[in-house]
C-alpha cells in the first residue's frame, strides 16, 4: 500500500500534473485498490480539512499584503531605513534588508516581499553602482523573510498542519527571521566593502528627518497593531488577519491615497485566486493524512529511520538535506502537508519541540525560494529587475551558503527559536 500511495503520487508529479490533482488522485487510486478507507470517509476528511478557524487567516493575509504591497507602505520603509542605513557602505543593501524585514511583517509571503522592495530599490542600487545580479539575488534572498517573520501564511499552514499554537510560531520565528537579516546585512557589508560599494552620500536635515517618520507612521503601526494584538492577547491570529486587511484599506485607499476604492474588487479577486490553489491542496491533503494515519505509515517511516541511528544531531542533518532538496522543487505550502504527518513522529521521538521543527521546517522551504532552478523569488528578482536567470543563477550560490549556515544554527540552537516565546510566557 506505501509503494502504491507514494509511487503514484511521485509519477504523478513527475508527470507535472498540480500537487492537489496528484494528492488526490493518488489517494483515490490507493482507496479502490487496497481500500484502506472509505470513499465517504475520505470525503467527510477533506471538508473537515478545512473547517478550520486559523485556516481563514490565509486568504486574510495574502489580501492584506497585496492592498498594502500597492498602497505605498514598501516607500515609506524604505524611506525610514534609508535615514537609518543608507550612508554606510553597502548601505543601500542594508536598507533594502531591513525593509524586507519590515514589510515582511505586513505581507507574510515571500514573492510579494520581492516585489514591494525589489521594484523601488533594484533600479535604485544599479543607478548607484552596485551590481544588477548582486542587488537582485540581495533582494530575492531577503525576501525569504516573508515566510519567516511573522504574520507567515506557511506557519500558519504548519500550525494547522501540526496542531501546534499559530501565536506560538509566530513568537518563534522572530528570533530567526532576524537572525537571518543580520547575517544577509553582514555579508552585503562585507562584499560591498570588497567591491567599493558607497551607501547614499545625502544628509538630511532635521526637518526631513521628521517628515519622513511621520509620513512613515501608519506604516510602521501594522507590525505593532497586528502582533501587538495578537501576543497582548487582544485577538487571535485569525482575527489579527481581518484587522490587518481593514487597516490595509484604511491606509492605503484613504491616508496614503494609492489605491483607488474601485481596484479593491480586483485585488480581492486576485487574492481569493492566489488562495484557492493552497486551500484545495488542504482539504485534499487533509484525505491524504487520514490514509497515512490509518495504514500507519508516519510510525513505520519514523521507526526505520530511528533503527539506522538515534542521534539527533545526525537525523536532523539528513531532514534538513531532504527538505532543502524537497524545497527545491515543491511549492512550499504543498511540502509542509504533506510531510509534517511523515517527519514530525520522527522528531518529536527524538525530543525536538514541534515549534522548533515548524521554523526549521519553513527556514528550509524558504531557502527553497532561491535554490535553482524553479526558486520563486529569483523568478520575480529577474522579472522585476529584468535580469537573466543564469547570470543571477550564479550570483546567489553565497547567498544560499549563508542562509545554510543560519539554518544549522537555528537547528541546533534551540534557544534562538524558543527564546522569545519563553520569555513572554507562550506555551511552547
Amino acid at each position: 500500500m506505501v509503494g502504491l500511495l507514494f509511487g503514484s503520487l511521485v509519477l504523478l508529479l513527475l508527470l507535472s500534473i498540480p500537487i492537489g490533482i496528484s494528492l488526490g488522485a493518488a489517494s483515490m487510486l490507493t482507496i479502490f485498490i487496497a481500500e484502506p478507507i472509505s470513499l465517504e470517509a475520505f470525503t467527510q476528511t477533506m471538508i473537515q480539512g478545512l473547517n478550520s478557524f486559523p485556516l481563514m487567516a490565509v486568504p486574510l493575509f495574502t489580501f492584506a499584503g497585496d492592498i498594502m504591497g500597492k498602497g505605498g507602505i514598501s516607500k515609506r520603509l524604505l524611506n525610514v531605513t534609508g535615514i537609518m542605513f543608507g550612508r554606510f557602505k553597502g548601505g543601500l543593501g542594508v536598507v533594502s534588508i531591513v525593509a524586507c524585514l519590515f514589510f515582511a511583517a505586513i505581507s507574510g509571503t515571500g514573492s510579494a516581499t520581492v516585489a514591494a522592495i525589489g521594484l523601488i530599490m533594484i533600479p535604485n542600487m544599479v543607478a548607484k553602482g552596485y551590481s544588477r545580479n548582486f542587488s537582485g539575488a540581495l533582494i530575492a534572498t531577503a525576501g525569504t523573510v516573508g515566510v519567516i517573520i511573522p504574520p507567515s501564511i506557511c506557519m500558519v499552514i504548519y500550525a494547522v498542519a501540526s496542531g501546534v499554537s499559530v501565536t506560538g510560531m509566530f513568537m518563534a520565528g522572530i528570533g530567526p527571521g532576524l537572525l537571518v537579516g543580520l547575517a544577509l546585512s553582514i555579508y552585503t557589508i562585507i562584499y560591498s566593502t570588497k567591491h567599493g560599494y558607497e551607501g547614499d552620500p545625502k544628509r538630511y536635515t532635521f526637518k526631513e528627518v521628521v517628515a519622513i517618520f511621520v509620513d512613515a507612521i501608519p506604516a510602521l503601526l501594522v507590525p505593532v497593531i497586528v502582533l501587538g494584538g495578537i501576543y497582548g492577547g487582544v485577538f487571535t491570529p485569525t482575527e489579527a488577519a481581518a484587522v490587518a486587511a481593514v487597516y490595509g484599506i484604511i491606509v492605503s485607499v484613504f491616508i496614503y491615497k494609492e489605491v483607488k476604492f474601485s481596484e479593491l474588487p480586483k485585488i480581492g479577486f486576485n487574492s481569493a485566486l492566489l488562495c484557492a490553489a493552497v486551500l484545495v491542496i488542504i482539504g485534499i491533503s487533509a484525505g491524504f493524512g487520514r490514509i497515512l494515519t490509518i495504514t500507519g505509515i508516519p510510525v513505520t517511516i519514523a521507526n526505520f529511520i530511528l533503527s539506522i541511528t538515534q542521534s539527533k544531531v545526525l537525523i536532523l542533518l539528513f531532514i534538513n538535506i531532504m527538505l532543502l532538496i524537497v524545497g527545491t522543487f515543491m511549492e512550499t505550502n504543498a511540502s509542509i502537508i504533506i510531510l509534517v504527518p511523515i517527519l514530525l513522529p520522527v522528531v518529536t521521538a527524538l525530543g525536538v519541540n514541534p515549534i522548533h521543527f515548524g521554523v526549521i521546517m519553513v527556514l528550509n522551504l524558504a531557502i527553497g525560494f532561491v535554490t535553482p532552478p524553479l526558486g520563486a523569488n529569483l523568478f520575480m528578482a529577474c522579472q522585476i529587475g529584468k535580469i537573466k536567470f543564469d547570470d543571477i543563477a550564479k550570483s546567489i550560490v553565497p547567498w544560499i551558503v549563508v542562509m545554510i549556515i543560519v539554518l544549522m544554527l537555528v537547528t541546533y540552537i534551540p534557544i534562538i527559536t524558543l527564546g522569545l516565546p519563553r520569555l513572554m510566557g507562550i506555551p511552547v
